[in-house]
């Protein structure tokens, strides 16, 4: 299967798609008040398709213990741009808890609003392309033990258990939408294991790059940098080019990046065969401001051997990657960083202990 290249535009272009979310309706601006969110399990591990043609193979992955089995649908499997389509109703039950109003797998959504949303065009292409990701994210099975809000899924399942059109326009456009979130989802998004995501993360024209960028803002968040071999790197990213053609992938990628620093939040350098990413200065999480960055605090060496009674079996700078994403989320200052870290570890292990 092809992973796209769009190595056509020249030098002096951005490689950035156009702004479309800039061009907003005013009586949709509400939805742009919900922060872009993609939940931490599909981050983590290559889920979704990096192909721009249908992909019917099926895929293994494994990490330590962990493992996740992926089967397409006749229709292939979803893809990275597929994933849209979660992040917009992640971010809005997010938005709706964060306001205190109760929320359920069911999410019910304006199909225009979407599009907007995830700076998508919004022709009678773009509908029949959301109805396709919809069947995509419908018909894809995963197997996993991953767990997501300290459950640990053994069943087949799809990311979506259905999708609906609700209204229709009266050219069979549809209009309103009504999407039943799996389990696994759900219960990521009950339990805040979630990340935001920087706006144009929906302008970055190659799943590649976008996998790049979750990947990064998964395990690099807010720590100055974090590197990983071209190999492992592949592999996290789910990529089925040769190891030869997926380095030029990223090669190419990493050029654009050094002419135009288009990659959102983080830059990406190529050195031998490490890839690293650095967190970019102008980088903003959670409801720290301009004027107010936030500044993530330090932990005294002791706090890491703390940590490892209290979270046995766990990898700490693991947990630290998280629970500096999560702190970060809240965009608060923490008085005590060390004991609020202990208590993250805490509750990690007592969700899901390891040991």
């Amino acid at each position: 299967m092809g992973e796209i290249s769009n190595e056509s535009h020249g030098s002096d272009r951005s490689p950035l798609l156009p702004d479309r979310i800039g061009q907003q309706d005013l009586f949709v601006c509400d939805i742009f008040d919900a922060a872009p969110k993609g939940d931490m399990a599909s981050m983590e591990h290559p889920i979704f398709s990096l192909s721009t043609k249908p992909d019917h193979r099926s895929r293994r992955y494994e990490h330590g213990k962990s493992f996740v089995e992926v089967r397409p649908s006749p229709d292939g499997l979803a893809t990275v741009h597929d994933r849209d389509v979660l992040i917009y109703c992640i971010s809005q039950l997010i938005a709706a808890l964060n306001e205190g109003r109760p929320v359920t797998r069911r999410v019910t959504l304006h199909a225009y609003d979407l599009l907007k949303a995830t700076n998508r065009m919004t022709n009678g292409q773009a509908y029949e392309g959301l109805k396709a990701a919809l069947r995509r994210l419908q018909g894809t099975q995963i197997e996993t033990n991953i767990v997501t809000g300290g459950t640990e899924q053994f069943d087949v399942f799809g990311l979506i258990d259905r999708a609906r059109i609700v209204r229709e326009t009266r050219e069979g456009r549809m209009q309103e939408i009504e999407i039943t979130l799996s389990d696994w989802v759900f219960n990521a998004i009950e339990s805040n294991e979630v990340l935001t995501l920087h706006r144009d993360y929906f302008r970055l024209r190659k799943p590649l790059e976008r996998r790049l960028y979750e990947l990064a803002r998964k395990h690099c968040g807010m720590q100055a940098e974090w590197r990983i071999s071209i190999e492992l790197l592949q592999k996290k990213c789910g990529s089925a080019s040769t190891p030869k053609e997926f380095r030029r992938l990223v090669s190419v990628i990493v050029q654009h990046d050094e002419a135009h620093s288009h990659m959102p939040d983080y830059q990406v350098r190529l050195k031998d065969d490490i890839v690293i990413f650095q967190r970019r200065a102008s980088m903003r999480c959670g409801k720290a401001t301009d004027d107010e960055p936030f500044e993530m605090p330090s932990l005294d060496p002791e706090t890491f051997a703390a940590a490892r009674k209290v979270a046995p079996g766990y990898d700490v700078y693991f947990l630290l990657q998280e629970w500096q994403s999560f702190a970060a989320e809240q965009g608060k200052p923490i008085k005590n960083p060390n004991k609020a870290f202990l208590g993250f570890c805490k509750q990690r292990h007592a969700r899901a202990p390891l040991i």
